[in-house]
């Protein structure tokens, strides 16, 4: 049974799992949403995603939904194809616990930030809702004083958990994206570092393959 992906093709969480087929070289079937009929708060939907979100993946009559759940089960299961290293080996504790606090730090101290910069600076505009400026300066300072402390880390190593490329570096790439589109230059030359690591991530060939929407 073929691989299927089920989302919209602009969504930043079904592009977060698209990328990640994309590195494995998974062939997969694209379902798309269309979130204008509603298909998404369905009753056929929601039997497969209770929250009515997307995106979510049929493996062979397997049923998963969550973005970075996906995504660490797409590249577990497909381990020796594609990118390697996008997880680690779990018999190497060490690797796999800093593979976890890459993880953890990108939930944490960026996707938090970014997320409700976007919701102002984007969605809310395309919803016919005000923006709240206040709210986006407030996050945006925040969001700058996270990024000195990745500089940090990415003085030291590659990548946010080593010198490997993992999902953890991934995982930024829809929200980040969408900052830079809506104009916030925050991977600037400012932090050579993170310029150079976001540089890295955001021209690789499975991101320019999805960037701008997940093809039929």
């Amino acid at each position: 049974m073929v691989f299927q992906l089920v989302g919209h093709p602009l969504s930043t969480c079904t592009r977060r799992v698209a990328v990640v087929l994309k590195e494995k070289k998974v062939d997969f079937e694209f379902v798309p949403v269309d979130f204008a009929k509603g298909e998404h708060k369905s009753a056929e939907f929601v039997k497969k995603q209770p929250f009515g979100q997307v995106p979510y993946i049929v493996d062979d009559g397997f049923v998963l939904f969550e973005s970075r759940a996906i995504a660490r089960y797409i590249a577990t299961k497909y381990r020796d194809q594609g990118t390697p290293s996008l997880v680690p080996d779990p018999s190497d504790l060490q690797a796999t616990a800093l593979f976890e606090q890459a993880a953890s730090i990108e939930t944490s101290n960026f996707d938090f930030y970014a997320y409700a910069i976007a919701i102002e600076k984007v969605f809310k505009p395309m919803r016919g809702f005000a923006t709240n400026e206040d709210v986006i300066k407030e996050k945006l300072a925040t969001l700058e004083g996270k990024l000195d402390a990745y500089e940090a880390i990415l003085g030291k190593q590659k990548y946010l958990a080593g010198d490997n490329i993992t999902l953890a570096d991934l995982f930024h790439l829809p929200y980040g994206a969408t900052l830079v589109s809506a104009g916030f230059d925050i991977f600037n030359a400012k932090r050579p570092n993170v310029a150079r690591w976001w540089e890295d991530i955001s021209t690789r060939e499975s991101w320019e393959a999805v960037k701008a929407g997940v093809k039929v």
